[in-house]
């Protein structure tokens, strides 16, 4: 399998993180879209209890309540803040095109948030407009269990379009008690290290000078966790959601192999855009003709090259960042988005219940999920129901054929293939798992239960 450097990197890393005497081997034919803790995330060797919190600012109060320098509040249906008078301008100069350009700038420092515990990880998330001419840049600032305190970290370099900047995560980020990788924070040392006690994040809104448009950020939040290292997790019983299955359209990441090298290759990387495209349609938003223009007119199914392209990481090389994901989806017009963990299957069934699909990330090889007839180091799939019997009802685009892509995989094999944090590869040696992590993808107009479910998996 041949896949980007860095993975490469961090895949080694993690080998030697956890003392494994035989080296990480990414199993073949892995359907890897970035998906993968095995290639993206460092070991937790602590076994405590799992405890995630997701904190959000959303509302005209919740803007307000945060720290403007330049900003104002926009008020209305959808709350959010924009540029008002910026504060100056900056120079930025793009690493992936080479261009340095001026740009007006305005500030936003959210307040400061506890962790629900002390955590390992981080991970923001962001819902934006960013007109033509625009941009914004997500960053993050942490204060230890020690005292000590974070530099401040770049989680996102971020537009909807790639006209004005390349959308980038930014590598070597480090201050040697944590780690910034592509789109998490992570502390190095889980073991005799400090912890993340608080957290504050920063937007930096821009506009071209004297431009008409600017940004404007709908939702910002983040999740933090210190999930227990875990080779397996407790089994649940089939609950609220047996025999639902929600109507998502079915899309095949293997039809695209070979198309836009620029943008990965299609395949097998492409399995975080062409989940999330599955998402964003069964909620009924779609590309538009003139915004699919640009795909070659004999591709089929062109939305899923449009995600690619617009999700694409151009520092991870990748479309498998997943705020980048979760913030293309929540371009379309009425939906939000969140990165977030789950803490177990029960819940995945509750919001599935309520008519919301998710997006997970696991990471497994051939012989542990039934079915799947492939291994992955790092992978991304929809769950959109459960049979009578409790079984995932899977719509996982590592298929040959759309007509292939719906599956039923066996509840206990996906439950802890997806929710577990550690895990032994072919090779024998231990590699990780993601420990629950999934993209939600919602409407900004929810019904009760809907509001009610997403609530008890801790997002408003």
């Amino acid at each position: 399998m041949t896949t980007p450097p860095r993975r490469t990197v961090l895949a080694a890393a993690v080998a030697a993180a956890v003392g494994s005497s035989a080296s990480f081997s990414a199993p073949a034919a892995a359907a890897d879209g970035g998906g993968g803790a095995a290639a993206r995330h460092r070991p937790r060797p602590r076994p405590t209890a799992s405890t995630i919190g997701n904190a959000a600012w959303t509302t005209a109060a919740d803007w307000r309540a945060g720290h403007g320098d330049g900003t104002a509040v926009v008020t209305g249906d959808r709350p959010g803040v924009t540029i008002g008078t910026p504060v100056g301008t900056v120079s930025y100069t793009d690493p992936h095109t080479g261009t340095t350009a001026s740009w007006e700038y305005a500030t936003w420092l959210s307040p400061v948030r506890e962790a629900a515990t002390p955590a390992s990880e981080l991970i923001a998330s962001w819902n934006a407009d960013t007109p033509a001419g625009t941009w914004v840049r997500i960053e993050l600032f942490g204060v230890y269990t020690d005292g000590s305190h974070t530099p401040w970290y770049t989680m996102g370099v971020w537009a909807s379009g790639d006209g004005d900047i390349r959308r980038t995560s930014v590598d070597d980020q480090s201050d040697g008690k944590s780690t910034i990788w592509t789109d998490t924070f992570s502390i190095d040392d889980t073991d005799a290290g400090p912890r993340l006690a608080t957290y504050q994040l920063r937007l930096t809104l821009h506009r071209a000078p004297g431009a008409g448009a600017s940004p404007t950020v709908w939702r910002l939040g983040a999740m933090t966790s210190d999930v227990p290292a875990r080779f397996e997790v407790p089994a649940t019983e089939p609950g609220q959601a047996a025999g639902v299955e929600i109507d998502v359209p079915p899309y095949s990441q293997n039809v695209h192999i070979g198309r836009y090298p620029e943008y990965d290759n299609g395949g097998e990387a492409w399995c975080s855009p062409t989940s999330s495209q599955m998402i964003i349609e069964s909620w009924g938003r779609a590309p538009t003709p003139e915004q699919l223009e640009w795909v070659d007119p004999a591709y089929d199914d062109p939305q899923v090259c449009h995600a690619a392209r617009y999700t694409f990481d151009y520092q991870y090389d990748g479309c498998g960042n997943w705020p980048f994901n979760a913030a293309y989806a929540a371009t379309y017009p009425g939906l939000q988005s969140v990165v977030t963990r789950i803490a177990s299957l029960t819940d995945a069934e509750r919001l599935v219940a309520a008519g919301i699909p998710l997006i997970t990330s696991q990471s497994f090889y051939e012989a542990e999920l039934d079915g799947a007839g492939y291994g992955t180091a790092g992978h991304l799939m929809t769950v959109v129901g459960f049979t009578e019997d409790g079984d995932v009802i899977a719509n996982d685009p590592a298929s040959d054929s759309n007509a292939e892509v719906r599956r039923v995989y066996p509840r206990r094999q996906f439950e802890n293939i997806w929710l577990r944090t550690r895990r032994y590869n072919e090779s024998g040696g231990v590699s990780s798992g993601t420990g629950g992590v999934c993209y939600l993808y919602f409407p900004t107009d929810l019904t009760h239960r809907q509001r009610a479910a997403l609530a008890a998996v801790g997002i408003r």
